[in-house]
């Protein structure tokens, strides 16, 4: 079959998987260009400045710290040279409006006579078995899943082999989350706080599957808070790519990607430059390709979602102001009254929730490790801090979208609810950058606001995202909308399943097998 040698390799968005896969190919020799239609690298993982103090307006929660510990090794660097992480004592607070409180530890035996304080001793050992089953879910999938290019049911199955087929059908596959919490769970709050981590995913736990309590098991592996947010991890990760050789633009925006003969041979900016390529990695939402957003040749590369099969959006506010009446940790869960309901309004109505669950994040409480020992250390309450609040809201900004009354309804209801939970935000709109579904469409084009791709509804949709290889000889794809899935630390990996693609035997086939790849070195693990 014809080989192209891979000489150089443009890259389309410094997202987190964009900005994995120009290290690791300019590591390894190859000539890349990194093209950011934004200021600056990190795509979703941005900031905001309010007051003059920057806030993170996208991930908040560091995971999983073996995958970038990998990413790092396979550039020569150590982690910690280059990133102060900080591990949290609290995973996060939950907190309900009759004034129910608890947080999940990093330290189990914390966590479990916790939920036995707040539920009582037959649900403690209830989480004791939901946390052995959720690291039983995550191991049966690092290595034939996780870690593995694009997997088939059938690739799933051979990878996990005889020896691991038991595993894979102990995970119930085809079973939904939520109905495997009522299994597990009899306290219908432990149902609704385990359930909130289809949302990670962009999901409803209503309609995800059983699989996802695998984040449950990520996230009580540890949390760390990272010393200038989420934005410093791509800040990082894009200076070791351009200490490498790769050229970074910014204020670079990609009208075409180009192809000639059957293959990607470039792409074109709007201004009408153009840069030749051996291969396109497409670090962008893979619906901006098949709605001819990058032209009419690379349209058919990736098949479309339909909008009722997007993940979901946010309403988020980021704002400086002196909070009172809540003792805050950095991550806070404050749930809705009517589950059910939010997400019905959202994925079925289309409508912001009447009743939401509202995530608060508080970049400056302190509450983790250091050198081994606990660390407790509370903002200044009396004075302003940074926060960010997010409801989850429907993808249908390119459709209905929502207009500004009830954009500003669900604002006063928003705060109206963490109130009732006893928190109180003195804020004033010259301090607060409101972001709504209709401001992440035009930041990420194509995806009518959906923060995740296509949801994770349903067995077979994990099946469905498109992996590193296209139709396409040359386009690779990286990114929260492929596999292995949205989140900061899938998304890197999708980086270095890209760059372990373009790089097998340092050549790109002119062909649309996805044959060449290989899984990635290195990978996830517990901690």
């Amino acid at each position: 079959m014809p080989l192209t040698p891979l000489r150089h390799v443009v890259v389309v968005g410094a997202g987190i998987g964009g900005l994995a896969a120009a290290a690791v190919l300019a590591h390894d020799g190859v000539a890349v260009t990194v093209l950011e239609r934004a200021a600056l690298p990190g795509g979703k993982m941005r900031n905001v400045l309010v007051d003059g103090r920057a806030i993170d307006a996208g991930p908040t929660v560091f995971t999983l710290r073996p995958v970038f510990e990998a990413l790092f090794e396979r550039l020569g660097e150590p982690l910690d040279a280059h990133l102060a992480l900080h591990r949290l004592h609290t995973l996060a607070r939950h907190a309900w409006a009759d004034g129910a409180q608890l947080d999940l530890h990093a330290d189990a035996e914390a966590t479990v006579d916790a939920i036995g304080r707040f539920a009582g001793a037959a649900e403690a050992r209830r989480y004791e078995h939901f946390a052995q089953r959720a690291a039983r879910v995550f191991r049966a999938l690092e290595y034939s899943y996780m870690r593995a290019p694009r997997p088939t049911p059938w690739s799933l199955a051979r990878r996990a082999g005889l020896g691991g087929l038991p595993d894979l059908l102990r995970i119930a596959p085809f079973a939904r989350l939520w109905s495997e919490l009522q299994r597990e769970f009899s306290n219908p709050r432990l149902q609704q706080l385990f359930g909130r981590y289809a949302t990670y995913c962009g999901s409803s736990p209503f309609r995800a599957p059983a699989t996802l309590m695998l984040v449950a098991h990520a996230e009580r592996a540890g949390v760390w808070r990272v010393d200038g947010g989420l934005q410093a991890v791509a800040a990082v990760l894009a200076g070791l790519a351009a200490a490498r050789g790769a050229t970074l633009r910014y204020g670079a925006h990609v009208g075409r990607i180009d192809v000639d003969k059957g293959r990607v041979c470039g792409v074109q900016l709007a201004g009408g430059e153009r840069l030749a390529a051996d291969a396109v990695v497409f670090n962008g939402d893979t619906q901006a390709l098949s709605l001819g957003l990058l032209g009419a040749d690379v349209a058919s590369a990736v098949p479309a979602v339909p909008m009722l099969r997007r993940s979901l959006s946010a309403l988020t506010w980021n704002l400086v102001a002196p909070t009172s009446g809540f003792r805050l940790a950095h991550h806070n869960v404050f749930f809705s009254d009517a589950y059910a309901s939010e997400f019905n309004d959202i994925l079925v109505a289309q409508r912001l929730p009447r009743t939401p669950t509202v995530y608060v994040c508080a970049p400056d409480r302190v509450d983790g490790y250091e050198d081994g020992r606990r660390v407790v250390e509370d903002a200044a309450t009396a004075g302003p801090e940074r926060l960010m609040c997010l409801v989850n809201a429907p993808a249908t900004a390119d459709g209905r979208g929502l207009g500004a009354k009830e954009l500003d309804t669900c604002e006063q209801t928003t705060f109206a609810h963490l109130l009732r939970c006893g928190l109180r935000i003195e804020r004033s709109p010259a301090s607060t950058v409101r972001t709504t579904p209709d401001d992440f469409h035009r930041m990420f084009p194509g995806t009518g606001g959906a923060l995740y791709g296509p949801a994770t509804h349903g067995w077979r949709a994990s099946f469905t995202r498109p992996g590193s290889a296209t139709r396409l000889p040359g386009l690779v794809l990286a990114g929260g909308s492929v596999h292995p899935g949205p989140g900061v630390p899938m998304a890197a990996m999708s980086g270095l399943l890209a760059a372990q693609h373009l790089l097998a035997g340092r050549t790109v086939r002119t062909s649309t097998s996805p044959s060449g790849a290989t899984a990635m070195p290195g990978g996830i693990s517990t901690r």
